[in-house]
């Protein structure tokens, strides 16, 4: 297959390609200069789109501006990127035969749900039917992008499927955080990835669908009170071995956990599972990886 990655350069986009490398023809965009990136340009632009669109089929489209650009980039260049740029790359697929196109989102756009909940006491179990409740300007524009592309591909007669995946948290943090966050609201870039290599795989048998896409939990709904009041108790049973390993290391673990993005669905339809967890992260620190950060050193002693 010939497939379109935008963002080749970025983070998700050089890991679907490390993914994909084998089996497919990959074509790599992004906007500078980089390995993997066959094609540079700007997605605002047109002709150079219509260009490096020929003889695909199908596009992964993972460019985008994200939160760190919010307060640094004006909410017009968030609307140009996000959202007019996505809407035409989509349209022009169809111009070509494209017949998958998969969006890549983030469940940062459910954004103030889980403070909602948790006025209620409890953590939020957030699937995809939970309605989206944006705070930033990157959230609102995900969010019009994926409406946007709702919109096209349903009343499209022939335009190509789309799946929008939205991943969770997925950049170094500190272990301790990225541990804990693997069980309810983080994955690892690889397991993105291949949440990516399985969409691509299949056929869509509808226009438009959407998935969570998340670290696989211990977690179920009716934990949500236990969650917000006592996690750790509720860590030491339902993972008994990160709760070790988190007293051998000195770490606390969390007082409370205010949300859990459901990947079930991701999981039943796409046949994906997240391979690499809490444990995952701890071997990535004891090797020094670059994906992980070191603990914050804990505050020296005052002096006198």
């Amino acid at each position: 297959m010939n497939v379109l990655i935008t963002g080749a350069a970025g983070r998700v986009g050089r890991a679907c390609r490390a993914r994909l490398q084998f089996g497919h023809v990959l074509r790599g965009l992004d906007r500078v200069r980089a390995p993997g990136v066959d094609c540079i340009g700007d997605l605002g632009d047109a002709e150079f789109v219509a260009h490096a669109m020929l003889g695909i089929d199908a596009v992964l489209h993972c460019a985008a501006l994200h939160a760190p650009h919010v307060g640094r980039v004006d909410e017009q260049e968030f609307q140009r990127v996000n959202v007019d740029a996505t809407l035409a790359l989509w349209h022009a697929a169809c111009g070509v035969g494209v017949r998958h196109f998969i969006f890549t989102s983030t469940t940062a756009l459910y954004g103030t749900v889980a403070a909602g909940a948790a006025h209620g006491g409890r953590a939020a179990w957030i699937t995809e039917a939970t309605p989206p409740r944006p705070r930033s300007v990157y959230h609102r524009s995900k969010l019009a992008a994926e409406q946007g592309l709702r919109a096209a591909a349903t009343a499209s007669r022939g335009g190509p499927a789309v799946t929008v995946l939205r991943m969770s948290r997925c950049f170094p943090e500190p272990a301790p955080l990225m541990a804990v966050y693997r069980l309810h609201r983080g994955i690892d870039v690889r397991d993105v990835a291949e949440a990516h290599a399985l969409a691509l795989a299949g056929e869509p048998a509808e226009p438009w669908r959407c998935f969570n896409v998340s670290g696989a939990t211990p977690f179920v709904a009716a934990d949500a009170d236990r969650l917000w009041h006592d996690a750790p108790a509720l860590l030491r049973e339902r993972v008994p071995g990160l709760a070790a390993e988190f007293a051998r290391r000195g770490w606390p673990l969390p007082a409370s956990i205010d949300r859990v993005y459901v990947p079930d669905a991701a999981m039943q339809a796409l046949r994906w599972r997240p391979r690499h967890g809490w444990a995952a992260v701890l071997d990535q620190l004891d090797d020094a990886a670059p994906e992980v950060l070191a603990p914050a050193p804990a505050e020296p002693a005052a002096c006198g």
